[in-house]
């Protein structure tokens, strides 16, 4: 990235941050979702989805739960393959099902995804300049102030809607049979009841942010430093996102492993008509030590290759084109603010 002048009239405006983030949600997108498409075809071939089971997918910007239909053998994540592995499994998908098939699932996801990403990223960078302008350029406290808002921001927002989507796009309900539905909940159980699953997403994603932008911001000064760059490049950003995101996942991975068995077991009770689980026994601690209890500490950290796996490259992808973009804009307005 060329040298970005620190001047306001250089800087992007939030709607230019806002298109950068939006740009960089898909692209990472476009690049994370066959490889989570392929580790979902691997494991329903391996243990075959039966009705009113749920997985987790990913398209590296968010986490989604998929109930698994009844016997729909045309659903994405039942189609029949013999894979011996990754690289076997992207050549035989490609070959026999078409390049299309490695980004099933996709749009949906997107949905959500997109928007969460925006307001997200362009809080941060927002809420950035504002404690800088208040504590000082160099404080180093303010990439964690700024993550942790900004994400509590954003998974506070999301967070009903992202309830209400799930709930549509697994029971095929009308809008007037979805109000009817909500409006039922909170009548019973009310309005907080639009938040469920909210505190152990808060838990996970709002340390990631913190110990993320932290790790990132550091990251990117010590390779500028000692590259001898005035500013990052794509390669320093890209190297210093995918730094940051694996230290914060690893340490944040059992929230991660609770929040996706909260959800999982709250669909499959109700898709399968069992009895849903007391709120108590469902909270954050409680599930914790349901799984130390079953399977030890490590039970916290399953799953913690696939998840590095997972969540290296999107961090890395995601804040490399975000700069990018951000530098792109930066060129943009010095250029119209030097013409006649």
């Amino acid at each position: 990235m060329a040298e970005v002048s620190d001047s306001n009239l250089d800087k992007p405006t939030a709607i230019q941050q806002a298109i950068a983030s939006c740009c960089g949600a898909i692209i990472t997108s476009l690049f994370v979702t066959p490889l989570d498409v392929i580790k979902t075809r691997l494991q329903a071939q391996s243990s075959p989805f039966s009705k009113g089971k749920c997985f987790v997918y990913s398209n590296g910007l968010m986490d989604h739960i998929c109930v698994c239909d009844n016997g729909d053998s045309k659903a994405w994540y039942k189609k029949p393959g013999h894979f011996k592995g990754m690289l076997d499994a992207f050549v035989k998908i490609t070959q026999t099902e078409g390049v299309k098939s490695l980004w099933s699932g996709l749009p949906p996801t997107l949905i959500m995804a997109l928007p969460t990403t925006v307001v997200y990223f362009t809080c941060y960078d927002q809420l950035s300049d504002a404690l800088k302008s208040r504590l000082g350029k160099d404080d180093e406290h303010i990439p964690i102030l700024a993550g942790s808002l900004s994400r509590f921001g954003s998974v506070t927002i999301v967070s009903p809607l992202e309830l209400i989507r799930t709930r549509m796009q697994y029971r095929k309900l009308s809008y007037k049979q979805l109000y009817l539905c909500v409006s039922s909940e909170v009548a019973s159980d009310g309005w907080l009841s639009l938040w469920r699953g909210w505190s152990s997403t808060v838990l996970r994603d709002v340390p990631f942010s913190a110990m993320y932008w932290y790790n990132y911001e550091h990251f990117k000064k010590t390779l500028c430093k000692e590259l001898g760059a005035p500013e990052p490049t794509f390669l320093i950003a890209f190297a210093s996102g995918a730094a940051s995101g694996s230290i914060a996942s690893v340490v944040t991975l059992p929230f991660d492993v609770v929040k996706t068995h909260r959800q999982t077991e709250l669909w499959e009770c109700e898709t399968l008509k069992s009895a849903v689980p007391q709120r108590d026994s469902t909270s954050t601690w409680a599930v914790m030590r349901k799984i130390v209890a079953k399977n030890g500490m490590t039970g916290l950290f399953a799953g913690i290759i696939p998840r590095l796996f997972k969540v290296a490259p999107a961090c890395a992808i995601m804040i490399s084109t975000y700069e990018y973009g951000k530098s792109f804009f930066s060129h943009l307005n010095r250029k119209m603010s030097q013409q006649p």
